[in-house]
């Protein structure tokens, strides 16, 4: 069981950052990918199966696919214990589908890893609230 912490200070958001919602639940992508190059020893990069990951339902922006690198990696964050969800890299996963490519890089968070990157206090108490009731 997660529990909250009342000193959880959310995420803060620049000017240019790129968010991920999924819903009230608001993650600072650039924040993490940001956290992972100066912790690069923190995170240990995978290969993930392109078909494991890309449900092929992911809204995208035709005209930014020509200049999507699949070889960035991309970011699996899990979001009920055990499963793990894409909040970085769906015009990748689409590319890298389209192209017949089978393996893709990721890095995979564990909760404890991403949800300090929630950027509302309110998606984080709610987090865990869902999080606790998976548990159950």
């Amino acid at each position: 069981m997660l529990k909250i912490d009342n000193n959880f200070t959310p995420c803060p958001v620049d000017d240019g950052d790129e968010i991920f919602s999924n819903g009230i639940f608001e993650f600072n992508i650039t924040k993490i990918i940001s956290h992972v190059q100066k912790n690069p020893d923190s995170f240990r990069l995978e290969e993930v199966v392109v078909k494991d990951v890309f449900n092929g339902f992911s809204t995208v922006n035709e005209s930014h696919m020509e200049h999507v690198e699949i070889s960035r990696p991309i970011i699996l964050a899990e979001i009920a214990p055990g499963r793990y969800n894409v909040i970085d890299g769906h015009h990748r996963l689409q590319k890298a589908h389209r192209m017949g490519i089978n393996i893709i890089q990721a890095y995979r968070f564990n909760v404890t890893q991403h949800i300090k990157f929630l950027i509302s206090k309110k998606a984080y108490t709610t987090y865990i609230e869902y999080w606790n009731s998976k548990l159950k």
